[in-house]
């Protein structure tokens, strides 16, 4: 849901889904049963629900990763989007 409490359709979703993948070759999107989420801010507290979307590369463009961010914010009409990147080892 936005911030208004309003639903997003599914292939609101999907298409994140299908920009990622053809970006990067491949995505595993967490859609199917979101995650709950509670964000306290002193007394008040908020509850979400939380898709994810994870993706793997070799190499991480900082840039390009906070233009994704602030237009994903705008299309789901969120106050924060949060992306994150660890580095691994596969082994």
């Amino acid at each position: 849901m936005d911030n208004g409490g309003q639903p997003f359709a599914q292939e609101d979703f999907e298409k994140v889904k299908e920009e990622l993948a053809s970006r990067f070759d491949g995505v595993t999107a967490y859609l199917q049963a979101p995650a709950d989420g509670l964000w306290r801010k002193g007394a008040e507290s908020n509850a979400d629900k939380i898709v994810i979307f994870e993706v793997m590369t070799e190499e991480i463009d900082l840039r390009e990763w906070r233009a994704r961010r602030t237009t994903l914010e705008r299309r789901f009409r969120q106050d924060k989007v949060i992306i994150r990147y660890m580095p691994i080892t596969l082994i």
